[in-house]
């Protein structure tokens, strides 16, 4: 692993790496909780749809993952807004640290509801487009119809934990995400199983604790802004910085999305057996992922709030010390997810086809994990230091350079746990590797150190 320049001396003001790591453990741990949630609610609808019958699961399952793609499109409101608002905050301008934050809001609020209505009016037309029959096609637009206002309590929820971040306060998101999934259960079982809704009730059910959650949270960032003298009105330009911020960020999460849809498009060529070990493969890795995503978001709010301070000592220090955490959290995940598959495989099927090919699916992508570990980190930090342009590019030139390995695996690899090894070995290695190729020697120079507000 090679060492960024500078960064013996880990912090120009004397901080040792022990309390680095406690500010680390500090914001991961509980963002770490708060990046479930969505997960969760998604788990819980299924729980309590998957008993109205195989048609509602599956219109639930081609729902859902047309809001989790938009939901995440827009994280960007969350990343920008850490940075912008940890890069103030550094600089000691609390008061346009949350102006920052206020701006981020009424972006989401105006987004959230252009997509809502979007959603609401372009359902039917989506649904056929991924080639839903009738029965499955009628639940899928009636969830999506009721679950659009949330949307821009979604969208909110980013926003204003993008804020709550920069202002290194993870904590309070975490709270609203376990409430919000408490709440979001028990509307869920009670409008699809006591008061008979259907999956409107779900979608219903869904929206309103995500409006819930919005609405804490926004009230949690309007306080601070009113306590730090801040107006609540958007900031002249401050929602079009706020979008000019984001836009880099959405386009490489656009590359992102479309190098994992690529992979489930091979997968899908590849045979029924391939597709279904691809589809744990995918799942644990996601699961893993929410771990290494946490210290990246530990890694935007720090360097953001050392950058804005000028402290560029600290900064080297702080990125030195995050990938270091995330790869050996990727060493620690690799291994036990790895080396556990076996063990974990019979609980998603009794195909023994399909259980050999995730186990070997899964050695791959543990082997592969510690390099995810290493990008997650160099993500966030080059966010944090809001180095979204360049990330937008490399986003793009990491996908030209997977694509040719992705379309040689659908032409010539086997099908079943032959083609899952050479799949799984093509995102977890190729794809991750030239992301940490490009992020690696963006981070090794100095470009992206920018200093001040």
């Amino acid at each position: 692993m090679w060492t960024p320049q500078g960064a013996t001396a880990i912090s120009a003001n004397g901080q040792q790496p022990s309390s680095i790591d406690r500010q680390i453990l500090a914001l991961a741990v509980p963002a770490l909780g708060a990046l479930v949630a969505e997960p969760l609610f998604i788990l819980v609808d299924s729980a309590v749809v998957g008993h109205l019958g195989t048609g509602a699961l599956a219109g639930l399952a081609l729902a859902s993952s047309v809001l989790l793609t938009v939901v995440g499109l827009c994280v960007f409101l969350a990343y920008a807004t850490t940075a912008s608002v940890a890069r103030r905050l550094g600089a000691g301008d609390r008061v346009g640290a949350l102006q920052v934050g206020v701006d981020g809001l009424w972006l989401a609020a105006g987004l959230g509801t252009v997509l809502a209505v979007a959603l609401w009016a372009a359902a039917p037309w989506v649904v056929t487009v991924m080639g839903a029959d009738d029965e499955i096609a009628r639940q899928a637009v009636t969830y999506l119809r009721w679950s659009a206002p949330g949307l821009v309590g979604m969208l909110l929820v980013l926003a204003a934990t993008g804020a709550l971040r920069g202002l290194q306060d993870t904590r309070t998101p975490l709270g609203v995400a376990v409430a919000g999934a408490v709440v979001n259960t028990v509307l869920n079982v009670t409008f699809v199983w006591v008061l008979g809704f259907g999956i409107a009730g779900s979608g219903g059910g869904t929206a309103l604790t995500q409006l819930g959650m919005a609405a804490v949270l926004v009230v949690v960032v309007v306080r601070g802004a009113r306590a730090a003298g801040s107006s609540l009105r958007p900031a002249a330009g401050g929602i079009g910085a706020s979008a000019r911020h984001g836009l880099p960020l959405l386009a490489r999460t656009a590359t992102l999305r479309g190098a994992i849809l690529l992979t489930t498009w091979v997968a899908a060529g590849l045979g029924a057996v391939t597709l279904a070990g691809h589809q744990v493969v995918s799942s644990v890795w996601g699961l893993a992922a929410f771990a290494l995503d946490a210290l990246a978001i530990a890694a935007q709010a720090l360097v953001g709030h050392a950058l804005g301070a000028g402290d560029v000592p600290r900064t080297r220090g702080i990125l030195r010390r995050t990938l270091q955490w995330g790869t050996g959290a990727g060493v620690v995940l690799g291994i036990v997810l790895g080396g556990a598959a076996a063990l974990y495989a019979p609980l998603f099927t009794t195909d023994d086809e399909v259980r050999h090919a995730i186990v070997v699916g899964m050695l791959v992508a543990g082997a592969c994990m510690p390099i995810a570990g290493w990008v997650f980190v160099l993500d966030g930090v080059l966010i944090g230091a809001g180095d979204g342009r360049f990330l937008a590019w490399a986003g793009l030139a990491t996908l030209v350079v997977y694509v040719p390995f992705a379309l040689a695996v659908r032409a010539y690899a086997p099908p079943g746990a032959q083609g899952l090894l050479w799949l799984t070995a093509a995102f977890s290695g190729v794809f991750m590797l030239a992301r940490a190729v490009t992020t690696g020697y963006r981070a090794r120079g100095t470009a992206w150190m920018v200093t001040g507000t």
